[in-house]
């Protein structure tokens, strides 16, 4: 690097020189192509002045005054626009690697809470599918204990109405044997009177009156079953 100063610094020398001889004529190319030149070299513009400074010097002391610092101001001037244009273009590209930095952290802190909203979304949605989950489980479960109490209770109907069959068909069978058995006495009775009729008229009364008790006796027993058979079918 350090060679290369020195043969950039003999350059510029020579480049200075040949342009302060041109006088009027002279243009500033060459001033130019060693300002890209340095500018290649990384090289910043108060290295440039140093260059200058030390070329300014040894052509002072080799020539005359007039006019040299005016036509070397305006040499350097040009020399070192292309590291100014680097400058202005690197601090353009600072600028907007800046902005792109803070818009990628903007990005960066959305694509954050995108991210968080995300889980929390995933998160929900597991809980509530493991909800539907356990709620379906529930639910078949209850549908399941349901059928079985309606199973339950239609086996306790069925055998509530037999038992109500069959208690109906026993208060059947015994009021119709209490009937019979009423009339049959009953039959007995007036057979008895009719045979009594002509012999014994006490004896005769106190046969109707044995009667009517039977038949007393059969209405009570009447009304009696029909008394249960009645709330046996309001039960």
């Amino acid at each position: 690097m350090k060679r290369k100063l020195t043969r950039l610094s003999q350059r510029y020398v020579v480049a200075l020189r040949k342009h302060l001889k041109q006088g009027a004529r002279a243009n500033l190319h060459s001033a130019h192509n060693f300002g890209c030149r340095a500018a290649a070299l990384d090289l910043e513009t108060l290295d440039v002045a140093r260059i200058h400074e030390r070329a300014l010097a040894a052509l002072e002391a080799s020539s005359s005054r007039d006019g040299i610092i005016e036509r070397a101001e305006i040499f350097f001037a040009e020399a070192i626009t292309p590291i100014e244009e680097t400058h202005c273009a690197a601090l353009k590209a600072n600028v907007r690697l800046r902005q792109l930095g803070q818009a990628l952290g903007r990005r960066t802190v959305d694509l954050a809470a995108s991210q968080r909203t995300l889980k929390q979304d995933i998160v929900q949605r597991k809980t509530v599918e493991q909800s539907l989950k356990k709620s379906g489980k529930h639910s078949r479960k209850l549908l399941k204990e349901s059928r079985r109490l309606q199973k339950h209770l239609q086996r306790l109907t069925h055998r509530i109405l037999s038992a109500q069959e069959d208690k109906r068909k026993k208060i059947s069978r015994d009021l119709h044997d209490e009937i019979a058995q009423t009339l049959l006495g009953i039959n007995v009775r007036l057979l008895t009177l009719k045979r009594e009729a002509a012999v014994n008229a006490h004896g005769l009364k106190k046969e109707i009156a044995s009667t009517q008790q039977l038949v007393d006796k059969s209405v009570k027993g009447i009304k009696r079953f029909a008394r249960e058979f009645g709330i046996h079918n309001r039960t």
